[in-house]
């Protein structure tokens, strides 16, 4: 939930004016346990490997060098919830992708995730495979999350309801504030 995928950043994702307040409920709720991370990328494509290499390339202006680099910043409701909140910045969808996030929650002994975020079908997806690879039970909130694509999000809902279900549930924000008691 960056300034990068806002009305006002190169990725707009349009549900996301809709979807902050109920990100941002989930995360005022238990802000010490809120983990945000932050797609970084690269300062330049020659930087990075692979096919992120082209990526970045076909999106230079994203790019450190030429972003601007509040941009990168989360939306300001979120931004105001840290510190108690941790932030992880990533270098790719998955929020796994940086080791710092499951040294954080293992210190922690966290065993289950909470999923809320931007984009259902890049980032939210990347991240929620590799929870379920690292053995974590996953709770994907379905209407704190957005996409760019109605389709392919209506898809990954789908996907994750008749393919994970063992490995992976869906709520709405009110059932997971509900089951929620307050912190003091």
């Amino acid at each position: 939930m960056q300034r990068l995928f806002s009305k006002d950043g190169p990725w707009r994702t349009p549900w996301m004016e809709r979807v902050l307040p109920v990100v941002t409920g989930i995360a005022e709720r238990y802000p010490a346990q809120t983990v945000f991370t932050r797609f970084i990328p690269p300062v330049t494509p020659e930087q990075v490997p692979g096919m992120w290499r082209p990526y970045f390339e076909r999106w230079r202006d994203v790019t450190r060098e030429r972003v601007d680099p509040d941009l990168l910043r989360l939306m300001p409701p979120l931004q105001s919830l840290v510190p108690p909140a941790q932030v992880i910045d990533k270098p790719a969808y998955s929020a796994f992708s940086n080791p710092a996030l499951l040294r954080h929650l293992r210190a922690r002994k966290a065993d289950g995730l909470i999923v809320t975020g931007t984009e259902t079908d890049v980032c939210v997806l990347a991240t929620v495979l590799d929870a379920i690879d690292h053995g974590y039970r996953v709770t994907v909130v379905t209407d704190a999350i957005c996409s760019s694509s109605d389709a392919c999000h209506e898809a990954l809902l789908t996907l994750y309801r008749e393919r994970f279900s063992i490995q992976l549930g869906l709520a709405e924000s009110a059932e997971i504030l509900e089951a929620w008691p307050r912190s003091e």
